[in-house]
C-alpha cells in the first residue's frame, strides 16, 4: 500500500468527525433553544395566570375550559383595591418597613464590613462564624421567642419591631456580601485617604463607599425584596390590619366562605411591581455587585 494511499485515509479518518461536529453544532443550539423556551414558560406561566386572573370576575376564575386570554376584561379587582384605605393602608406599611430595614441594614452592613475587611481583632473569626450560622437557623423555629421578646419590649404591632426583627435575618447576608466587596477593593487606596490626613471614618464614606456603590445597591435591593416578601413575622407580629403589610393583606382575602381570587391576583400584581421596578432600574448594578466577590484576582 503506497505512502498516499496511508496519508488520504489518515486525513478521511481527521475530516469526518469533523463534519459530523459541525453538523451537530445546530442541533444543539435548537436543541438548547427549545430548552430554554420551556423553562421561560414553566417559569413564566404562573406569573401570566396571575395577570388573567387579576382582569377576570371572581366567577369566571375557574370557568372551564380555563382561559388565559379573557373575553370579560375587567379592572373591578383593581378598583376594589386602589380605593379601599385598608388596603392601602398595607402597601403604606410595606413601604415604611422595607425602606427602614433597607437603610438600617446598609447603614449597619457597611460599617461591620469595612470592621471585617480591614481591621483584625479579637473574636473576629468567632464572630464570623456566628454570623454566618444565623442564616443556617430556620425562621420558623424563632417566632415564639421574637413573638415573646417584642411583647416583652412593647414593640408588638410596632414599626420598629417589624424592622428590627427583619433586619435579623438581612444583616448576616448584608454584612458578608459587603465584606466579600471591600475585600476586592485595593488597601491602597484607603491608606492612600490616610497619608492624604484622612482617619478611618473619611477613608471609609469618602474614598470606599462611592466606588462600592454597585455592591451597596446589590445588598439593598436583595434588602428590600426579603423585607417586602417577608409573610411569617409580619403576620406573628402585628394584630391590626393598620400594621399589616402586603403578603399579609392578601392572605386576608380569603375570607372563611369566599375567596377573592381576582382581587387576591390583582393585589399580587401590585405587591410585585415595587420589586419588579427596583430590579429593573438596578440590574446592571445588581448584577455586577452580586458577581464582584466570586472572582478573586
Amino acid at each position: 500500500m503506497s505512502n498516499l494511499t496511508l496519508r488520504g485515509r489518515r486525513d478521511q479518518k481527521i475530516d469526518v468527525p469533523r463534519e459530523r461536529r459541525a453538523g451537530k453544532k445546530p442541533l444543539l443550539k435548537v436543541g438548547a433553544f427549545a430548552a430554554l423556551v420551556i423553562g421561560a414558560l414553566y417559569a413564566g406561566l404562573p406569573v401570566l395566570w396571575m395577570l388573567s386572573t387579576s382582569f377576570k370576575a371572581n366567577g369566571e376564575v375557574f370557568a372551564l375550559p380555563p382561559k388565559l386570554i379573557t373575553s370579560g376584561f375587567s379592572l373591578d379587582a383593581y378598583t376594589a383595591i386602589l380605593t379601599d384605605p385598608a388596603r392601602l393602608r398595607f402597601f403604606l406599611n410595606s413601604y415604611i418597613v422595607a425602606i427602614a430595614v433597607t437603610v438600617l441594614t446598609l447603614l449597619v452592613a457597611i460599617l461591620a464590613a469595612y470592621g471585617f475587611s480591614r481591621y483584625e481583632f479579637p473574636g473576629k473569626r468567632l464572630i464570623n462564624v456566628v454570623i454566618v450560622s444565623v442564616q443556617a437557623v430556620p425562621p420558623i423555629t424563632l417566632v415564639i421567642p421574637y413573638f415573646g421578646l417584642m411583647v416583652a419590649l412593647g414593640l408588638y404591632n410596632t414599626y420598629p419591631g417589624l424592622i428590627l426583627t427583619h433586619m435579623v435575618f438581612t444583616l448576616p447576608y448584608a454584612i458578608i456580601m459587603m465584606t466579600a466587596y471591600f475585600n476586592t477593593l485595593p488597601r491602597e487606596l484607603d491608606e492612600a485617604a490616610k497619608v492624604d490626613g484622612a482617619n478611618a471614618w473619611s477613608a471609609l464614606w469618602r474614598v470606599l463607599v462611592p466606588i462600592s456603590i454597585p455592591g451597596i445597591v446589590a445588598v439593598g435591593v436583595y434588602t428590600f425584596m426579603i423585607s417586602w416578601n417577608e409573610f411569617l413575622f409580619a403576620l406573628t407580629l402585628t394584630r391590626t390590619d393598620a400594621m399589616r403589610t402586603v403578603p399579609i393583606g392578601i392572605q386576608l382575602l380569603m375570607g372563611q366562605h369566599s375567596f377573592e381570587w381576582n382581587q387576591m391576583m390583582a393585589m399580587s400584581i401590585l405587591g410585585s411591581i415595587p420589586v419588579l421596578l427596583l430590579f429593573l432600574l438596578f440590574q446592571r448594578s445588581f448584577i455586577g455587585g452580586l458577581t464582584s466577590g466570586a472572582v478573586k484576582d
